[in-house]
């Protein structure tokens, strides 16, 4: 049939391209969805409420804020690692275990969204509420320029590392989820896994590995520490290779939940 051929009336469906559009539309769909969830129960809540309230306290009252006399959020950075440790686990350890535990993760991935889509939508769902948490913290940032004259530049990299780990902790938590259905296993999985990424480049324990290890193998243990990279984007330098690092334990411990995921599915 040539185009002369075709009634003037006739509704030609032209296919979409294959790509991004309906790709990242079934991303948006999913975080859209998982973020709702999230708010419509306590979940987020408790979270952002406790993260406030760590982060106030461990600023003000265990770092003398006040009696250090300089104006600046050094101490409010440092503890992050370390309230991150257990607060982030806690809201990712629902991502896969509660979909398995009630036998959804079926329905999920036989949608038409690949595994990928749902991995990152989820993924990007909470992760929008441990940055929403962490952008409530403000008014520290109004507080310690009303004190005095502190280094903005600064200020923001401590924000970006903070949001960079955050995403590396919840990548993890999202491997651990996706391993059990148990959410107090991926809970408990994911807190050792994020704690040996701290110890490894902590310095009392990189001072205790120097005396019986090569120095090589203490720099690559430390390498591979969260610390080390966090530390250096919280003093204002945003190294290429700081965020390299950060990009990198996201990708992987995604790419591993979207094998896990897979593996179940052949199941």
């Amino acid at each position: 049939m040539t185009a002369d051929t075709i009634p003037a009336d006739t509704v030609v469906n032209v296919p979409d391209a294959p790509g991004k559009r309906s790709s990242l539309g079934n991303i948006l769909t999913i975080t859209k969805r998982e973020v709702s969830g999230y708010f419509a129960s306590p979940v987020a809540y408790v979270f952002i409420v406790i993260f406030l309230l760590l982060a106030g306290f461990f600023t003000f009252m265990v770092s003398d804020f006040f009696d250090r006399g300089q104006a600046s959020l050094v101490m409010f950075f440092a503890w992050h690692p370390w309230l991150y440790l257990f607060l982030v686990p806690a809201v990712g350890m629902r991502m896969w275990s509660e979909e398995r535990r009630l036998g959804t993760i079926e329905l999920l991935l036989t949608m038409p969204v690949t595994p990928w889509q749902a991995i990152v939508g989820k993924f990007l769902a909470s992760w929008i509420v441990l940055i929403l948490a962490l952008a409530l913290t403000f008014p520290l940032v109004i507080t310690v320029n009303y004190l005095g004259n502190p280094d903005n530049g600064i200020i923001v990299a401590g924000y970006v590392g903070s949001v960079l780990l955050s995403g590396a902790y919840l990548s993890i938590a999202a491997m651990t989820s996706a391993m059990t259905r148990n959410q107090v296993v991926s809970f408990i999985l994911s807190v050792v896994l994020c704690l040996f990424l701290i110890l490894a480049g902590w310095p009392p324990v990189t001072d205790l590995l120097v005396h019986w290890a090569n120095p090589w193998f203490v720099q690559a243990i430390s390498a591979f520490s969260v610390m080390a990279h966090f530390d250096a984007i919280q003093k204002g330098v945003l190294d290429s290779r700081d965020l390299l690092y950060f990009i990198s334990v996201i990708v992987f411990c995604l790419f591993t939940t979207s094998v896990i995921l897979r593996t179940h599915r052949a199941g």
